[in-house]
């Protein structure tokens, strides 16, 4: 069986659609936290890494396989979370307006004695978006749980984003393509 350990509905919606059969089981108040000297790169798939640690017990003599992941966004070189609040919102997105910007989602597949971890990047570039632009995004779609304070599938993905290089799916939150793949080789 595989184990989705996250609560968002993105990452449920992606997996679904590859047609596996999956539960989803979080276990709560896992340190996201990474130390500050690691590199922005590396920073997604070291939080997906301490994520699948609490399960590892849990899944011993199984056959259970527990995906568990971590996006980030990065602007020259500033790793962006998810947003405090609205202000914090605007402010990210001001960051990423007019610029080319890195998304990296960082995936950890566990299985009894087994472990998979990788990162998958995908540039994103915004048009230069006006501030009437970022506060009606922010009002309306209030984007508090995306790394970055956007959501590439919405308002602001349609209206601001010019170019994309990489998986899309990766800028949603889960490279679906390449967990596929890992999971096929693993068969």
């Amino acid at each position: 069986m595989l184990i989705l350990s996250s609560n968002s509905p993105r990452r449920q919606e992606l997996l679904a659609g590859l047609d596996i059969p999956y539960k989803v089981y979080v276990i709560k108040g896992i340190d996201e936290s990474y130390p500050d000297t690691l590199p922005a790169e590396e920073v997604a798939e070291h939080i997906a890494v301490k994520k699948s640690a609490p399960y590892t017990a849990q899944i011993a003599g199984t056959d259970d396989i527990v995906l568990t992941a971590d996006t980030v966004v990065v602007v020259e070189g500033e790793i962006m979370g998810k947003p405090k609040d609205a202000a914090d919102a605007c402010c990210m997105l001001r960051k990423l307006s007019g610029r080319t910007h890195q998304v990296y989602t960082g995936v950890c597949l566990t299985a009894d004695g087994w472990q998979k971890r990788f990162t998958v990047k995908t540039d994103v570039t915004f048009r230069e978006l006006d501030d009437s632009e970022i506060q009606y995004y922010v009002d309306t779609y209030k984007p508090f749980d995306k790394a970055g304070a956007y959501g590439i599938q919405e308002w602001i993905g349609y209206i601001g984003i010019t170019h994309i290089n990489g998986s899309y799916y990766n800028v949603m939150g889960l490279p679906v393509q390449r967990i596929y793949n890992e999971l096929k080789a693993r068969q």
